[in-house]
């Protein structure tokens, strides 16, 4: 089962008013990322290429033109126990050519996550607009989150 925008709400705290929804939180764009080299994904492990940074104008805007893009957002999430998490585009980026991929946050997970923005036509990014919906359902687990991204982007 799925819980409540408010249990969402109030286990991720500091957000803004408009965040909380009936069925999750939005989560805002924090950073935008451009990876510049290959990574590595193999039996042994693991490697993410090197990024670079994007820098909005002056008013705080990226414009993205159709590729892809790590997006960082802009809230710290806590996946508590008991429960997994899920990150949706909102239906404002699908509705300009945009998608958001993301994977499964287990329980246990804490950090400020990203996705990858695939943009399929030019695009105008706000920082801090909201791009995603963040929901959690209640889930068995055998063990918690104790991976290479615990903790990322907390600094």
């Amino acid at each position: 089962m799925f819980r409540s925008g408010a249990f969402v709400a109030d286990v991720l705290g500091d957000l803004h008013d408009d965040q909380p929804q009936p069925n999750g939180v939005d989560l805002t764009l924090g950073a935008v990322y451009e990876q510049v080299s290959p990574g590595r994904i193999g039996r042994d492990g693991k490697r993410v290429g090197d990024r670079a940074e994007l820098e909005p104008n002056e008013d705080g805007v990226y414009t993205l033109d159709p590729g892809g893009y790590v997006v960082e957002y802009g809230e710290r999430v806590v996946v508590p126990d008991d429960h997994v998490g899920f990150v949706l585009p909102r239906s404002s980026l699908l509705r300009n050519s945009c998608t958001l991929d993301t994977a499964v946050w287990d329980a246990g997970y804490e950090g400020r996550g990203e996705g990858l923005l695939e943009v399929h036509h030019t695009i105008e990014l706000e920082r801090g607009a909201r791009i995603a919906q963040f929901v959690l359902a209640d889930a068995a687990h055998d063990g918690t989150y104790d991976g290479s991204y615990q903790g990322e982007n907390l600094d």
